[in-house]
């Protein structure tokens, strides 16, 4: 079992910036990937961006250059530092780790980005 707590979340306006923390019940080099989810209103679910255990991340192409994929294995911790967000960028987040082929998911966190 792994339990995840995401804090961060918020409103902001167009063009500026938050950051994502997630925080894991156990270390995170021993899930084989730790990621960022979002769901918008009457959308699925969709891939924000992961790392992996070897620190390979992957992202959406509607976020590269402006969201960043971080970790923090003291702190068993994930980060999404999000830029440049657009109104389009408003959503739930979840993270999401991936462990021996099961996923577990925090409880989401509102990001709300406004015009």
């Amino acid at each position: 079992q792994v339990q995840l707590v995401e804090s961060g979340g918020g409103l902001v306006q167009a063009g500026g910036s938050l950051r994502l923390s997630c925080t894991a019940s156990l270390s995170i080099f021993s899930v084989n990937a730790m990621g960022w989810y979002r769901q918008a209103p009457g959308k699925q679910r969709e891939l924000v961006a992961q790392i992996t255990s070897a620190g390979s991340t992957n992202y959406a192409d509607s976020v590269k250059g402006r969201f960043t994929i971080s970790r923090d294995g003291a702190e068993r911790s994930v980060y999404l530092q999000m830029s440049s967000l657009k109104p389009e960028d408003t959503a739930v987040y979840y993270c999401n780790a991936v462990r021996s082929y099961l996923d577990y998911w925090g409880q989401g966190t509102q990001v709300t980005v406004s015009s």
